[in-house]
């Protein structure tokens, strides 16, 4: 699926990588609408005739709806998805303090896994509206994972969780929107230059820099928006889950 003239919703796109995703739909000739729970600042793309923001929660039904509606309307069609919203909070299940209130743990799941689902299912049915191209292809949806999935650090049970959820949907989704000729492909980052990471003091951003094989360094967004372009270009990625980390194994911690 080429990119030109398509229509991408792309949830947390006000910034990291769901603003590279949006810079990248647009530059190659498409219309994005960025869903965000933040209302557009400093790091969103300036909104333009092919970039529209709508600020909204993806585990509330209503938003979502409202963000499908901005994107079809005036018989616009939706044809692809790039989940990129989610929380990262690191908290040990036990620490000194006493066990991690399970509202920590419910708000992973709830934002991650569950608002992945909830934009997934929501997406698909207004990409099954549309009518196939040549090759029966009507739509592409891409989540977003993490390393962490595999390889959990102490004070990630949540998170690792979360993240997991979503590798595992992967195939079963796959395997059930083919007749409707949606794919569906994951991307587990490692670590990458995020207002997520933005907030470490300078020697922990380098430790976690230092500790990806090739290349030494944090991921860039624009290195993540670059596979995502990919993965709408090829159809025989589907069902899959791409690590796209340097060749990084997290360690214990």
């Amino acid at each position: 699926m080429q990119l030109n003239g398509r229509t991408v919703l792309v949830t947390g796109g006000a910034s990291g990588l769901g603003r590279a995703v949006v810079e990248m739909v647009v530059a190659f000739g498409g219309r994005a609408v960025a869903l965000d729970i933040a209302a557009p600042g400093p790091h969103a793309v300036a909104e333009t005739s092919r970039i529209t923001h709508v600020q909204g929660d993806v585990t509330k039904e209503e938003d979502v709806t409202r963000a499908i509606a901005a994107a079809t309307a005036d018989g616009a069609r939706l044809h692809g998805l790039v989940n990129a919203a989610g929380i990262a909070i690191a908290e040990r299940v036990l620490p000194k303090e006493g066990p991690q209130p399970l509202a920590h743990f419910t708000r992973s799941i709830q934002i991650n896994l569950i608002g992945t689902f909830n934009v997934t299912r929501l997406a698909a049915a207004a990409m099954a509206l549309n009518e196939p191209d040549a090759n029966g292809e009507r739509g592409v949806i891409v989540s977003t994972a993490s390393v962490a999935a595999y390889e959990g650090q102490i004070g990630q049970a949540a998170y690792a969780a979360s993240k997991g959820g979503i590798v595992s949907m992967t195939l079963p989704l796959a395997r059930e929107f083919a007749r409707l000729g949606i794919r569906v492909v994951t991307i587990a980052p490692g670590t990458f230059d995020t207002p997520l990471l933005a907030g470490l003091p300078q020697a922990a951003r380098e430790s976690l820099a230092q500790q990806v094989p090739f290349p030494s360094r944090l991921g860039r967004p624009e290195e993540y928006a670059a596979l995502v372009r990919h993965i709408f270009e090829n159809e025989m990625l589907n069902g899959e889950v791409i690590r796209l980390d340097g060749a990084i194994r997290m360690a214990a911690k």
